[in-house]
């Protein structure tokens, strides 16, 4: 079956009905929809419009808050503690971004760490908000029980997200998005739903073998990226992200794709940094900018290399106005409205 197209407004109103449906507030609705949307535009599909079904289900069964009273349990103006109460990620990263943009400018470094959370989608979402501010960014995360350590086989890490992201005088800002297992938990999901498999080297099964089933895979565990230093990096995000706070870590956590009422107590950690405190935005944007340039033109024979970003910015500004959806995420949407009797999202001429 071939991709269907839809226009991305019509994916952002479709979504958000669908949100608001189960009583998540129009404009908390709106923004989460546009961060799913806005992941499938960049051809982050593990983070896009896959996840609404479960947003919704998990919202159904209690999982998810859609009405949270979100409080900041700590707050010393450059260090802050937020209690989500359950909340969808998108809406307890919304205040964690809002604080650090309208304290680092005085502070010149401000930390959010973020307790009794949910899946925020897609990262450079919310570097994007810091980096048109002026900030770098570092957020990571953690999240349900998929990784096992370097030498192991049991699910003791999430994929624990890293984001860094830094602006630049040269347009879109340098910035690495990414899992650090091997392969994004989504893109096993959405491997499974289309019956494909899954390359060489993401993940072993129960018994610990190599395996290109994601079924198998899910049975069994990820691998972290880059063997014993990626296992090193994801416990140390874990830890940071999980122990500011009272997240949960993810051996601890039972996952929303496993039990949708699962309360997962998701815990975030974003620090910002202001370039104005140190030697100026303008300097910091334009070595940026020059650290780009470099990397583009490092290729052999002149030919041109991505800088880190480059990839989801392109996609993201070709994919503005139209996206195409995987024919197993279109039929999980036509479900998704039939279940809530709701009209489907209409495709693109």
């Amino acid at each position: 079956m071939e991709p269907t197209r839809y226009s991305t407004e019509e994916l952002v109103r479709f979504s958000s009905a669908a949100l608001q449906h189960v009583d998540v507030p129009a404009p908390d609705a709106d923004l989460t929809s546009r961060s799913l949307v806005e992941a499938d535009m960049r051809g982050i599909n593990s983070h896009g419009l896959l996840r609404l079904p479960l947003y919704v289900s998990a919202i159904e069964q209690g999982g998810i808050n859609p009405n949270p009273q979100l409080d900041w349990r700590a707050d010393t103006g450059s260090a802050a503690l937020l209690d989500a109460d359950g909340a969808l990620g998108q809406i307890a990263m919304r205040a964690a971004t809002d604080y650090a943009r309208s304290h680092a400018s005085d502070r010149g470094v401000v930390a959010v760490a973020v307790q009794n959370s949910s899946h925020f989608g897609a990262g450079i979402f919310w570097s994007d908000r810091l980096a048109a501010a002026g900030l770098i960014a570092f957020l990571t995360s953690t999240t349900g029980p998929t990784v096992a350590p370097y030498g192991g086989v049991a699910k003791v890490f999430g994929t624990n997200p890293l984001t860094i992201a830094a602006p630049s005088a040269a347009g879109h800002p340098l910035t690495a998005d990414m899992a650090t297992s091997t392969g994004a938990y989504g893109k096993v999901i959405a491997a499974k739903n289309e019956g494909a498999a899954i390359p060489e080297g993401w993940a072993v099964d129960p018994a610990g073998e190599p395996t290109t089933d994601p079924v198998q895979a899910m049975a069994g565990a990820l691998i972290p990226f880059g063997g014993h230093k990626g296992s090193a990096v994801s416990a140390l995000l874990e830890a940071v992200a999980a122990s500011l706070g009272t997240g949960t870590f993810a051996h601890e956590t039972e996952d929303i794709w496993s039990n949708p009422a699962s309360r997962m107590n998701t815990g975030h950690l974003l620090v910002a940094l202001d370039p104005a405190a140190f030697t100026g935005r303008r300097h910091t944007e334009e070595r940026v900018a020059r650290l780009q340039d470099r990397i583009r033109k490092s290729g052999a024979n002149g030919a041109s290399v991505h800088a880190p970003g480059d990839l989801e910015y392109a996609r993201g500004q070709a994919n503005r106005e139209v996206v195409a959806l995987a024919p197993s995420t279109t039929q999980l949407l036509n479900r998704l409205a039939e279940h809530l009797g709701l009209p489907p999202a209409e495709r693109a001429a």
